[in-house]
């Protein structure tokens, strides 16, 4: 069996990383990748380049046939410069969607090097910029996943529910653009994804199977960018939550940006819609970011780490994995000033 498994595994890089943001993580969830970043450095000793002049992939534009092809490629191609610069020659996509974009025109420029000479051309006429092709190219969930023994000694806590000394059930969740365009590039493919599931049995959880599993959170893009059809978008997302509610997980693990934020701020959505959370208790089903969760399980502190930004609280969970917090501090600024308290919601309850 172990050598079907290997069958299953990518390679992933050891250390000097280009890292590329996401616009939408920053956006969502900007805790993330500045724990991302600490988690890389501080606890791993990795070497991460982080350029201020980095931008956008095009992704979402590019996936909803706004920008062509020619365009996505030559601003990859742009990204890849800015990783030369660096001398660095591992790729690291913060979003799974730059990861299915770069991976796309990678394999496109593989299959037609007519097409990266013309990305060159374009890019020499644009800015007058080189890039070289990565090396490796993997997805922040990847090398957390390969550390994910090497960072367990450093955690304080793990996925065991202190008040039962029973693990965590939990949900994973993978991005479509992870493992479902290109499978080979993701860990155990689009059949086994096992980069989330990796981490959640190292540090002590229980994954949850159920029969929605690999359905789409939702996103879609086209379905969500065009306002006539926010409800289909709506519609896979309760598919998903009904789908889990029976197994009572404690919460929801993903990889995506938009998947977490989807999974997160449709459960708001429905409960106001048709009073109804999927939970047993009215609070909703906590939905973290592989980032977030690493950062809590290593002692970081849950509103540094912008978990108050969540729609579906946290502090149940916190409670259950006896992480300390400070209330009083979770609505206030970097300076220590208070931000303002929000609206609580009708029927999610907080």
């Amino acid at each position: 069996m172990s050598r079907y498994w290997n069958e299953y595994q990518k390679a992933i890089a050891d250390d000097h990383y280009f890292y590329e943001r996401s616009c939408i993580r920053q956006t969502f969830f900007p805790g993330s990748e500045a724990a991302f970043l600490k988690i890389l450095r501080e606890e791993l000793g990795k070497d991460i380049c982080d350029n201020p002049h980095q931008h956008t992939c095009t992704g979402i534009g590019y996936h909803s046939d706004v920008v062509p092809f020619e365009t996505t490629m030559t601003v990859v191609a742009r990204l890849f410069s800015l990783m030369k610069e660096c001398g660095h020659k591992n790729y690291v996509p913060s979003c799974v969607t730059s990861f299915g974009v770069f991976t796309e025109v990678m394999a496109k420029w593989k299959e037609n090097p007519a097409l990266k000479e013309q990305a060159r051309q374009y890019l020499w006429e644009a800015c007058k910029r080189e890039f070289e092709v990565p090396e490796n190219v993997a997805h922040p969930s990847d090398i957390i996943y390969k550390f994910r023994f090497d960072l367990k000694p450093k955690m304080r806590f793990q996925l065991v529910n202190r008040f039962t000394g029973k693990p965590l059930r939990v949900v994973e969740h993978i991005g479509c653009h992870y493992a479902k365009i290109f499978p080979e590039q993701g860990v155990g493919n689009a059949e086994f994804p096992y980069v989330l599931a990796g981490m959640i049995e190292a540090w002590g959880g229980e994954v949850i199977d159920y029969p929605e599993r690999r359905h789409c959170c939702g996103f879609g893009f086209r379905q969500y960018l065009v306002q006539e059809n926010r409800g289909y978008s709506i519609a896979n997302t309760k598919k998903k939550f009904e789908s889990m509610e029976p197994y009572e997980p404690d919460f929801i693990l993903t990889n995506c940006p938009g998947c977490s934020m989807f999974l997160d701020k449709w459960q708001y959505t429905i409960a106001e819609m048709e009073h109804k959370t999927f939970d047993q208790h009215g609070y909703g089903i906590p939905v973290l970011t592989y980032e977030e969760l690493t950062g809590l399980l290593l002692g970081y502190d849950p509103w540094s780490l912008g978990l108050q930004l969540h729609q579906v609280q946290v502090e149940r969970l916190l409670d259950k994995i006896g992480i300390a917090y400070n209330p009083r501090e979770k609505y206030t600024g970097v300076d220590g000033k208070m931000l303002g308290m929000p609206s609580k919601p009708e029927c999610l309850m907080v």
